[in-house]
């Protein structure tokens, strides 16, 4: 069967151009979104008189009937159809006879795939949310049950104060947020049709791009057709927002990976997570995180080979656009996934309070605490406390103790000036509470933090 825009070529296509030339293997994944185009753009066509109400009652017939054969898997994928489009429109011509090649009146393959593909990124992005606010909901669970577990609060990935976990999980509940923010800032931006813009130019036949519009749910039509069918900066968006995402995913996965070892034990992951060795039966590997951390790399490329694609392109449209659908779909695959899973390893690990308070004991957190008791009680300079707190640290060491298992008498034979109420200072409890100031680790704050987090939870649910 000839191509349909054959008509100017007196030869067809070899089969290799067929196969280097298809997108359909791959971009048959707009189905839905091409076939609402289609009907949405045929309601149009039949407000503006350039379908018969007859026509647009076989074509809506016809394109259900086709997404029904998809659903099924009986429609025949053919890769001389080239591309989604192609093989709809075909098949239901074959369905409804000429009506069905009336539905193109007034638009281009350029506009429709530009269509598909934003209808497809927009709802992505909307279900990528809603994950996300599933994640952040169960941050928030696990906070409140660990708002008094400490664990050591590191810079270096070394001990540095005291923090509680509960603390360390709003701190990627923070970053998640950043997360949903972004998604919500690209969907408004990008909430536009380009349906309508035809080729490059826009069209000579008295068209109704508002209507449309509204039918698939854009908040308006593009401005400028030549921007509109070349734009891919939503598809680059919804990539670096899933770079971006993951890099934090990874940042956790990597904590877990580190806690869930011998040297750690903080947590214990769920056997439901974790995989064993070929060779070792004692081992219980995270590969879960593991696969998490790796797959962030992943995402990273398929925004660069977009981006790179996109730096030297002309207006309008490019055959190199082509490029722009697998990486897109292999990232929202593996965000969705990604997400889903560690919801439900964070959901079902197990929190190891006695080792991550051991851990606590070693690495004297509470030295700085020395050094502000020392400033605030004794007057002394910081400069001066610090190299006196030093010296404790020294002392300690040499004692095989943590600072904060020093003695009155210990510490008073460093500096006279030290009074007896510094013992509580050196608590690791007095420590982390003490830390009390706006977005802090004490107990009270932390509870700020949680109504926060579930106030702005349920604001997001109310707005749907």
């Amino acid at each position: 069967m000839a191509k349909m825009w054959s008509g100017r070529f007196e030869k067809s296509a070899s089969k290799l151009l067929d196969e280097f030339n298809a997108s359909l293997m791959f971009d048959k994944e707009l189905y839905k979104e091409d076939i609402e185009g289609s009907i949405a753009h045929a309601k149009m066509l039949n407000k503006q008189g350039i379908l018969t109400d007859e026509e647009l009652k076989d074509i809506i017939k016809g394109l259900g009937q086709i997404r029904d054969e998809i659903e099924k898997g009986e429609f025949k994928f053919e890769i001389s159809d080239e591309d989604i489009h192609m093989a709809v429109e075909k098949r239901l011509t074959e369905i409804i006879g000429y009506a069905g090649k009336k539905l193109h009146t007034a638009r281009s393959r350029n506009d429709q795939v530009a269509l598909d593909f934003r209808l497809y990124v927009q709802r992505r992005n909307k279900e990528i949310k809603e994950l996300l606010l599933n994640l952040i909901d169960t941050f928030v669970e696990v906070a409140k049950e660990h708002k008094s577990t400490l664990i050591p609060g590191m810079t270096h990935l070394q001990h540095a104060q005291p923090i509680s976990f509960a603390y360390h999980m709003l701190a990627y509940a923070s970053m998640f947020k950043r997360d949903v923010e972004r998604f919500e800032s690209s969907f408004r931006r990008n909430n536009f049709s380009p349906l309508g813009c035809a080729a490059l130019a826009g069209t000579p036949h008295p068209i109704d791009r508002e209507f449309t519009s509204k039918e698939l749910g854009f908040d308006a039509p593009t401005i400028n057709c030549l921007d509109s069918v070349s734009d891919r900066d939503f598809a680059l968006e919804i990539l670096f927002n899933i770079a971006t995402m993951m890099m934090h995913i990874s940042r956790l996965a990597e904590e877990l990976i580190l806690w869930s070892s011998y040297e750690f034990k903080f947590i214990t992951i769920s056997d439901d997570y974790a995989t064993g060795s070929s060779i070792m039966p004692q081992k219980k590997n995270p590969d879960v995180p593991e696969l998490l951390r790796g797959k962030t790399g992943r995402v990273y490329g398929n925004l660069i080979s977009l981006l790179t694609v996109m730096k030297g392109l002309p207006l309008a449209y490019n055959k190199d656009m082509q490029e722009d659908k697998e990486g897109v779909f292999d990232s929202v695959k593996t965000a969705r996934i990604s997400l889903i899973i560690l919801n439900e390893v964070i959901k079902s690990m197990k929190i190891n309070k006695e080792n991550m308070y051991k851990a606590c004991k070693t690495g004297h957190l509470t030295a700085t605490d020395l050094a502000d008791y020392l400033v605030e009680k004794c007057h002394i300079p910081f400069r001066e406390a610090h190299f006196i707190t030093g010296r404790a640290v020294a002392l300690a060491e040499k004692n095989g103790k943590d600072i904060s298992d020093l003695s009155f008498e210990e510490l008073k034979s460093i500096d006279d000036r030290i009074k007896e109420d510094v013992m509580e200072y050196l608590q690791l409890e007095h420590s982390m509470n003490s830390r009390n100031s706006q977005g802090a680790t004490s107990v009270k704050r932390v509870e700020e933090q949680i109504e926060y987090f579930e106030n702005w939870l349920e604001n997001m649910s109310d707005k749907g």
